[in-house]
């Protein structure tokens, strides 16, 4: 028997505005049906982690996806992590002063690392206050006056190219417990 491995999943852009709604008991429900263990949710906003004997992680964000359009009738992009990767992103914040006040730290989840130039249309000047930095896979984001007066909207995120998702920096501390093993 292969070792049970704990993921965070992210479904992107659920249960925002009224969009895609996903009620969280049938994304537990869709999760076990394909076989997870130790299925949780976290929050209303399309966390979840589970556990699986599965390891490669684009085949299950895939299989998720599948699932929760044939289930559920949501086509919604899904990112897992495991908690080593989680813990590397909090170990890795570029803006420990922004820990004062977590509310305005926010982690950009990618896909796949972008390219350097779609990195590039990303001049962090352009923003100014808030700071950009990007991690493996990952961008960091400082706001100075919260995410809803940024001028980093979602047209910015979809220049990188790759499938972005965000989550506020509890909320990533919060999958980082919750996927310890």
């Amino acid at each position: 028997m292969m070792a049970q491995m704990k993921y965070a999943v992210l479904l992107r852009g659920v249960n925002v505005a009224g969009n895609r709604k996903v009620a969280m008991a049938d994304l537990r429900r869709v999760l076990e049906s394909l076989g997870h263990g130790e299925v949780s949710t976290y929050l209303q906003s399309g966390n979840a982690v589970v556990s699986t004997e599965k390891s490669n992680a684009g085949r299950l964000e895939r299989r998720i996806e599948k699932a929760l359009a044939s289930e559920l009738s949501v086509d919604t992009r899904v990112l897992v992590r495991t908690h080593p990767e989680l813990t590397a992103l909090i170990d890795g914040n570029p803006f420990p002063a922004a820990l004062a006040e977590p509310k305005f730290l926010h982690v950009v989840f990618l896909g796949d690392n972008p390219t350097p130039a779609a990195v590039a249309t990303m001049d962090p000047t352009a923003y100014a206050p808030d700071e950009i930095e990007f991690g493996d896979r990952a961008a960091y984001v400082r706001y100075a006056g919260g995410q809803g007066r940024s001028k980093l909207t979602p047209a910015a995120w979809n220049r990188l190219g790759v499938v972005w998702t965000a989550r506020n920096w509890n909320t990533v501390e919060a999958l980082a417990r919750l996927t310890a093993a």
